[in-house]
């Protein structure tokens, strides 16, 4: 059994269900349920049409939403490696991050977080960074 198959039906799957219309479906079919209520006299049985079918729908839901949120990842990934990749200058020791350990990852993320500190202090003195946003000039204490 290939996955090729899964990937297909997941990503139509979960375009079908994005749509407006089928959120509309979803919502008249709870309508539906509901109207019945009187119908069976709100028995156990019918409460258990509801909870039966939304737990079955919700449990097959995360699977197809976590295969479609994997894919989406690793394609992401791997534009912003090339991105890395073809710049001159860049880090080509960024490329993959995602595989790395957690300290590795902390690592990388303080040193960052310093470069970006050290980025606006000198925006906000009045210096320049390479297209950068704008950054407010007023104090630190005044957005406290």
């Amino acid at each position: 059994m290939t996955g090729k198959w899964f990937s297909r039906f997941s990503s139509y799957l979960s375009t079908m269900t994005g749509r407006p219309s089928t959120f509309v479906l979803a919502a008249a079919l709870v309508l539906l349920w509901a109207i019945t209520g009187p119908l069976f006299h709100y028995s156990d049985t019918w409460q258990l049409v509801i909870n039966t079918s939304t737990t079955i729908v919700t449990f097959l839901m995360v699977f197809l939403i976590q295969n479609t949120q994997n894919r989406d990842t690793a394609a992401m990934q791997i534009k912003l490696d090339e991105l890395i990749r073809a710049i001159e200058g860049a880090h080509n020791a960024l490329l993959d991050l995602e595989e790395l350990e957690e300290k590795d990852l902390s690592r990388f993320r303080k040193h960052y977080e310093k470069l970006a500190e050290e980025a606006r202090t000198v925006l906000r003195a009045g210096g320049s960074d390479t297209d950068s946003p704008f950054v407010d000039n007023s104090d630190e204490g005044d957005r406290k």
